[in-house]
């Protein structure tokens, strides 16, 4: 097949030149996936026929970790003369953004390689301060020539993508010898969810130069222990396989400043109802955060709150999802009035955040709109939680027979 042919070259192209590339095409993984186990357990591949390089497609995708080479002219000097064409795209490195400097610096993000009518699609990873690896847009210059390859169809850089590092596999697949994730079922799933948005430092210093930043030894502090209590709450969250996301202030303090809201006080995530686990509670208190109150009930309402160091305190909320909007509750211990806020539908992206892979809502600006307003812009010191936001609503009172059950202080 010509398909196999173009792959078998380039990988000739990297091996000579020791560069460790591993497929990553979510068409041939599927595929592979399928026959995972006698894969593994024939070092010669499965069979003797051409099934996975020579599936119908117009390019093969392999990843590579940048660290893992030296971008070399005599790559691409060796790949023309086999034949190929090659592109490569470049952009800003994110990595070197920051509140200090918002450095121009350009690095490789994506290499297509095009032989006949075949292309290999090479996605540059690169590793992240929250131990992840994270790929870039694929953006084209205005001097790029559009027609080079079907870019639209290219699986990888319509979005950047956040990874965890994957284990690799030696395999041999239609007679060629080739790294793998070793879980491609893992991988592919990951890729269905791999969206990455990257804090917005620009806006983050416009406002700064409006609201100078609280440089107190006691506002140095809380941001401390809120990121060491956020770093905790991933572990153990992380740990029981329950999704959550970046919340309230702290998801506002990601978005408007990058950085944690040094008067919150608290931090705050998001979980979805569906994701609910008994195990919850119980591996925070043996993580050390006790329970500082449970308000409400898995069927409607639940929140939860524990005390971290000091006066800090991780607040969790339940959100629950109806056909056009979705919602998280709010309870007053000394009324027993509940409360709803309402938030627009939205999905779930990775981000970077105080050195910690986490989500936030994709369509972040009408989440925090939902909750703080138009002026969401405007630092706001005192804020009362059954009458500030901007989509609360009174939901009733609970019946006081439920109290013992819906309104736990400890």
């Amino acid at each position: 097949s010509a398909k196999q042919h173009v792959v078998r070259k380039f990988l000739r192209l990297t091996s000579g030149h020791n560069i460790p590339v591993y497929l990553i095409d979510p068409l041939i993984l599927g595929l592979v996936d399928k026959d995972i186990e006698q894969i593994r357990s024939s070092p010669d591949g499965p069979s003797p026929e051409c099934k996975y390089f020579c599936a119908p497609r117009d390019f093969t995708t392999f990843a590579l970790l940048d660290k893992t080479w030296k971008h070399e002219v005599g790559l691409f000097r060796t790949a023309e003369k086999m034949g190929f064409q090659w592109l490569k795209i470049i952009n800003k490195d994110p990595r070197l953004d920051g509140m200090d400097d918002l450095s121009g610096m350009e690095i490789p993000l994506h290499y297509i390689f095009k032989l006949a009518s075949h292309a290999i699609h090479l996605v540059v990873f690169y590793e992240r301060s929250g131990n992840f690896l994270w790929h870039g847009p694929l953006r084209l210059r205005q001097h790029m020539d559009r027609k080079f390859v079907p870019f639209r169809k290219l699986h990888f850089g319509r979005y950047p993508g956040a990874y965890e590092k994957p284990e690799l596999l030696l395999v041999s697949i239609d007679d060629l010898k080739v790294q793998i994730p070793k879980n491609p079922s893992s991988f592919l799933e990951e890729m269905s969810h791999s969206r990455f948005l990257e804090c917005r430092y620009r806006e983050a210093r416009a406002f700064f130069q409006l609201y100078p930043d609280d440089a107190s030894p006691d506002a140095v502090e809380f941001r401390k222990k809120a990121k060491s209590l956020l770093h905790l709450a991933a572990l153990t969250l992380n740990n029981l396989g329950v999704k959550f996301w970046l919340s309230s202030g702290t998801c506002l303090g990601w978005y408007r400043q990058c950085n944690v809201i040094p008067h919150s006080k608290d931090v705050d995530l998001g979980i979805f109802i569906r994701d609910y686990k008994a195990d919850i509670i119980p591996a925070f208190q043996n993580a050390g955060l006790p329970l500082k109150h449970k308000f409400g009930k898995v069927e409607d309402s639940l929140e939860l709150s524990f005390q971290g160091e000091s006066d800090v305190k991780l607040d969790i909320f339940f959100f629950y999802e109806e056909d056009d909007h979705i919602w998280n509750g709010g309870t007053q211990a000394k009324s027993g009035k509940k409360f709803k806020y309402l938030f627009p539908k939205f999905t779930l992206c990775w981000t970077e955040f105080v050195e910690l892979k986490v989500h936030v809502p994709c369509e972040t600006l009408q989440y925090v709109e939902a909750n703080y307003g138009p002026e969401w812009k405007v630092p706001v010191k005192t804020w009362d939680w059954k009458s500030s936001p901007f989509n609360v609503q009174d939901n009733g009172v609970w019946p006081i027979d439920e109290w013992d059950n819906v309104i736990q202080i400890y």
